[in-house]
């Protein structure tokens, strides 16, 4: 496993790493991160330093190449700025510039302004934000046009501009101005943000609309600009970095003017790959399997550029016009990948097992050429991997990014005529295993978690759009007003409704649940009935409250409110809906309140499984109370600790509640759902102010993810050390050994 931080280091230098500097030149780098570039001299100067005089005068004329990323924003007089830079530039020197687009499309999808910590500023120009003399001036961003002011009044005649997605820390996926990508990029990039809380569209579908209309470059997020002293500039029209990968498979693919495409490793241990790459494209091709070839060149694999329609932008147009057209090229797809590797086996398990599984081979790498899908960009194959693995993500990559396509086939039809849906979760978490592992996805979890969007958030975004403040108060978030005095009727019998009858059915009695889906009337749920919405018209109104429990609920608002149904609210699994509290009762309230002024945390939480009661769990337990007003024992149902733990416990659950009830340090015992008892569940249902646990936990990654969230949301974690004479391990090894 690579270092996180040294990771995410490198992926912040993604927007030039792929740039050809010449050898031995001299380059400054204005920040403060640790670049290194091999046969290069490289200075690291603060933008604070180098633009006071005394490092300017003792600089001039030193640099072949200077990169300066975000800094021309923060500086008052931009023009200024321009103009220093240009001193230290030899004479044929080059200003490498990263710089924002204030049209940037993220910031239209509704994320906040970098310099403003607010949403639309740079949008509406800074008319609010800068307006008076008073204002401290903290940076702003510039439109394309207004940059190429600044340069050409800063004296830089020369400069040639590439968009930049997903961001200047983010570079994924370069485009020269003027060259627009041929392929959908919903299913290649994952946009990045200031603050995913506030964005409310999904910005990767809108990539192509823009490029359709002409305004892909005009509302890039982000570019890198060129800008030699001489009229020279390179013949790249596009970049495609992996550099997320790590060293050993981080690549570089990039498109020349003059009809290639050149693949090359970013690292010196990523050069193995590219001869991978090379080897995979000569098997395939011996195997009968159509691929674009290429000449491997030293550390270089290169091939000729294609301009034929895309395999998957192909695959798509098909099913819109004809499925059964469709279907055919879905079938020659699938024996494409039959005829890629000899089959070992065939098991009941697993199906066809070949030799080589080749789990880029999929329409996003391919092209439609002469009725042929050709296939490119194969660096990697699984050993004795399942067939079954590759279709599910043919499938899957088909439908991600593109989910209208389920008006013209539902994607489980095409599971389930291939074999696949079964077990299809098993086949997808095979894909997902392997592609986690190539993106890094546990070394970056935490980083990704900071920059890339929830998509509940954005569905909960946009529904606060959609109604007045009064409205979304009394539909989103107060969902339970009533719900404990009136008939609590839920709408929908799917995923939601299950969560929330786990979450919430130990607070309120739930009545029944209503289903469109005639098929399903008469049938249980956690064994409450579900029911026809035509029961509806037989209670009276004022008698029951109605909480829809379905994702897309527009039309459900439509049909309750044709009832003359207006006491209806939406369960967002999103928002956090805290549960009733029960009181605090004290014969003495006075001393209470005495206690209470002493310590520390007013809601505490302890979770566990509390097995064999004994003298450790007391303790904590006491321990926990001294420290806050109003404790919370969560208690693993007997279910859990089957699934969780893989043993049988020796106390059922009902029995292991009343011994926790009948201690007298604890407020109130709840029982942990079994699909939702992690911190962050617990959080959202309680939100206590510290959760209490037992030191064996103290280093371990999840709990420290766990001790994060909290405070983010203003909890603490706190560790207790256990009674180490007593454990409920030592007391279950006993009784196994029969000593007691």
């Amino acid at each position: 496993m690579e270092n996180s931080e040294i990771l995410i280091n490198e992926i912040h230098t993604s927007l030039w790493r792929w740039y050809n500097f010449s050898p031995n030149s001299s380059l400054l780098f204005i920040g403060n991160s640790n670049v290194d570039l091999d046969n290069i001299k490289i200075s690291n100067v603060s933008s604070e330093e180098v633009f006071q005089d005394i490092w300017l005068q003792s600089h001039q004329k030193q640099f072949d190449y200077i990169i300066s990323v975000a800094d021309i924003e923060k500086q008052e007089k931009p023009i200024d700025a321009l103009k220093k830079l240009k001193t230290l530039l030899k004479s044929n020197g080059r200003l490498l510039l990263g710089m924002n687009n204030r049209f940037g499309i993220r910031y239209f999808c509704g994320d906040r302004d970098p310099y403003t910590q607010r949403n639309f500023d740079s949008i509406e120009d800074y008319y609010q934000s800068y307006a008076n003399k008073e204002d401290k001036f903290n940076g702003r961003m510039y439109s394309k046009i207004e940059i190429k002011k600044l340069l050409n009044s800063a004296g830089f005649e020369n400069f040639k501009f590439f968009s930049v997605l997903t961001d200047l820390s983010n570079a994924s996926l370069i485009y020269v101005e003027n060259y627009l990508p041929n392929e959908d990029l919903a299913n290649r990039i994952f946009p990045t943000y200031n603050q995913p809380d506030t964005v409310f569209l999904v910005e990767e579908k809108l990539y192509l609309p823009l490029a359709e209309n002409g305004m892909f470059h005009k509302m890039a997020n982000a570019y890198f600009i060129d800008c030699p002293l001489t009229n020279s500039f390179s013949d790249i029209l596009h970049v495609t970095c992996s550099i997320e990968r790590g060293r050993n498979d981080a690549l570089l693919t990039i498109i020349h003017e003059n009809g290639t495409v050149e693949k090359k490793a970013l690292y010196p241990e990523g050069v193995s790959r590219i001869k991978n790459l090379s080897e995979n494209i000569l098997d395939l091709k011996l195997r009968g399997v159509p691929v674009i070839e290429g000449e491997l060149l030293g550390d270089r694999y290169v091939m000729p550029y294609i301009k034929s329609e895309v395999g998957q932008i192909y695959l798509k147009r098909i099913l819109s016009e004809d499925k059964k057209k469709f279907l055919q090229e879905m079938d020659k797809f699938r024996d494409y990948i039959l005829s890629s590797s000899d089959v070992l086996e065939t098991d009941s398990a697993n199906g066809i097992i070949l030799k080589k599984g080749y789990i880029d081979l999929i329409p996003l790498n391919s092209f439609y050429i002469d009725g042929k899908f050709v296939f490119y960009d194969q660096e990697f194959f699984i050993k004795n991997c399942p067939l079954n693995v590759i279709l599910a993500r043919v499938i899957t990559t088909l439908y991600v990014g593109n989910v209208e396509l389920n008006r013209f086939l539902p994607r489980e039809e095409l599971y389930e005529r291939y074999g696949l849906l079964a077990e299809k979760n098993k086949w997808i978490k095979m894909e997902l295993d392997f592609l986690k592992e190539l993106r890094k996805e546990e070394e970056l979890k935490k980083y990704h978690e900071k920059i890339r969007r929830n998509n509940l958030t954005i569905s909960a975004n946009r529904q606060r759009l959609n109604f007045s403040t009064e409205a979304y108060q009394r539909i989103f978030i107060d969902i339970f007003k009533n719900a404990d005095t009136r008939k609590l009727i839920l709408f929908g019998s799917g995923n939601y409704t299950k969560r929330f009858i786990e979450l919430y059915a130990m607070d309120y009695k739930i009545d029944a649940i209503l289903d469109n889906n005639q098929e399903r009337w008469n049938q249980k749920l956690n064994g409450i009935e579900i029911k026809s919405p035509e029961m509806l018209k037989d209670i009276k109104a004022g008698e029951y409250k109605v909480i829809v429990c379905i994702k897309k609920y527009t039309s459900v608002i439509r049909q309750l409110e044709s009832l003359g149904i207006l006491d209806y609210s939406i369960y967002d699994p999103n928002n956090n809906y805290p549960r009733k509290r029960k009181p605090i009762v004290d014969k003495n309230p006075a001393v209470v309140d005495e206690v209470k002024s002493k310590k520390k945390y007013h809601v505490g939480y302890i979770a566990g499984v509390f097995d064999l009661y004994h003298i450790g769990h007391l303790n904590m337990f006491k321990r926990a109370k001294e420290q806050c007003d109003y404790l919370i024992v969560g208690v693993v149902t007997d279910e859990g600790v089957r699934i969780h733990k893989g043993v049988e416990p020796f106390v059922p659950f009902d029995e292991r509640v009343e011994m926790i009830k009948s201690c007298r340090y604890v407020d109130e015992v709840v029982s942990i759902p079994f699909s939702y008892g992690g911190t962050k569940e617990a959080w959202k249902l309680h939100h206590f102010d510290v959760q209490f646990s037992g030191s064996d936990y103290i280093n371990n990654s999840d709990w420290l993810d766990n001790k994060e969230f909290l405070e983010r949301h203003g909890a603490e974690l706190v560790f207790f050390p256990y009674t180490q004479s007593t454990s409920s391990t030592k007391l279950k090894k006993l009784i196994e050994q029969k000593l007691i």
